[in-house]
């Protein structure tokens, strides 16, 4: 993984040593961030997420639902390009 430098926006790059993460090649900051290290999630908050609303099987299927509407408009929008009676007056 590649980021930019908190500090400076520098591009970093991952080091190469025993400490695993980003530094930065003109300040030296060094992060961890892009690795996830330190964000394990308790068994609580395990738990507690299964209960969490934005998880629902309901929310979640209307994620997949509005892309399946999306797509059909994005291609009834091609079929009247390729048309051409509807954008060009034909």
């Amino acid at each position: 993984m590649r980021c930019s430098c908190k500090e400076c926006g520098t591009y970093m790059v991952q080091a190469d040593s025993s400490v695993l993460g980003c530094v930065c090649p003109d300040c030296g900051y060094r992060c961890q961030d892009c690795l996830g290290t330190n964000t394990v999630v308790s068994r609580e908050r395990l738990r507690d997420l299964a209960f969490d609303p934005r998880f629902s099987p309901e929310n979640i299927l209307k994620n997949f639902v509005r892309e399946q509407e999306e797509e059909a408009e994005a291609e009834a929008d091609r079929l009247i390009d390729m048309r051409g009676d509807e954008i060009y007056g034909y």
